[in-house]
């Protein structure tokens, strides 16, 4: 006899209570996506949950799959959902965190409970632009070392990374770009295994629309927004030993501050 438990755990499953109505004015994927959501953030299904597949999906609500696909496109656009090539689509665990400090994104993940991944797009080097040159406090033109990469917290894709470091601090075959090591401490893990350690960093955050290799890149839908982190971190000494210019969709990431009243002794 089958077993009904094993089949909704490896197909993935409907959030219960779905209702749609035809006669609406409101268009049938934003209707579904919207209940989708509302059952998400109440936990049906659970984070790390598959979803059934669009086919299914299509079936069981009446729907077309143009229209259940534009829904999950949605949520996945959001950072609710993710699509993993050969799993499905799961449900995420929820925005990953950004604390304004000298932590990098890696270790930033690793404190707050997550699974950093990284997928590196490119590693080598090339001149200095002249805002690589004046972050990095360099002639223009300079060879610096550039690392570009996917970032991954959970499985979810939540950003695209860019750093430039000085080449006489780091070369390009010191980061292990495509040997494990750099996925397993971070960039600035490798940095500190080469005697150059983070102090204390400037971060400049702001917001614009994606490209359309971003949107690629991101899996996201063109013409959403991008959260931008431009970033100079500095050694002990006060020296420039690494750029990165960033950026995040928003629903996968966010930044946390901590501010503090500045008092006058007495």
């Amino acid at each position: 006899m089958r077993d009904e438990h094993l089949d909704v755990h490896t197909r993935g499953s409907t959030p219960p209570g779905l209702v749609l109505d035809r006669t609406s004015r409101t268009p049938l994927h934003r209707q579904l996506a919207e209940q989708l959501k509302r059952a998400i953030e109440h936990g049906q299904p659970a984070p790390g949950s598959l979803l059934i597949g669009e086919i299914r999906m299509a079936e069981e609500t009446g729907l077309s799959r143009v229209t259940v696909r534009q829904a999950i496109q949605s949520l996945a656009d959001q950072g609710l959902l993710v699509r993993r090539r050969g799993i499905g689509t799961l449900v995420a665990h929820g925005r990953a965190p950004h604390t304004m400090d000298a932590a990098a994104v890696h270790e930033d993940l690793r404190e707050a409970g997550r699974a950093p991944e990284a997928e590196v797009l490119r590693c080598g080097a090339e001149p200095a632009s002249p805002e690589v040159a004046a972050a990095l406090a360099i002639t223009e033109g300079t060879e610096v070392t550039v690392l570009e990469r996917l970032q991954y917290a959970d499985g979810l894709r939540i950003g695209h990374l860019r750093n430039h470091l000085p080449r006489d601090l780091l070369l390009p075959d010191a980061l292990g770009p495509y040997d494990g090591r750099l996925g397993a401490v971070g960039l600035h893990g490798l940095m500190r295994a080469a005697g150059v350690v983070a102090y204390s960093a400037q971060h400049a955050i702001g917001a614009r629309i994606a490209t359309a290799e971003e949107c690629e890149l991101l899996d996201m839908t063109e013409g959403f927004a991008l959260l931008t982190l431009t970033r100079t971190t500095f050694d002990q000494g006060g020296r420039a030993v690494e750029y990165g210019t960033h950026c995040f969709p928003p629903a996968r990431r966010g930044f946390e501050f901590h501010l503090f009243a500045h008092t006058e002794a007495h």
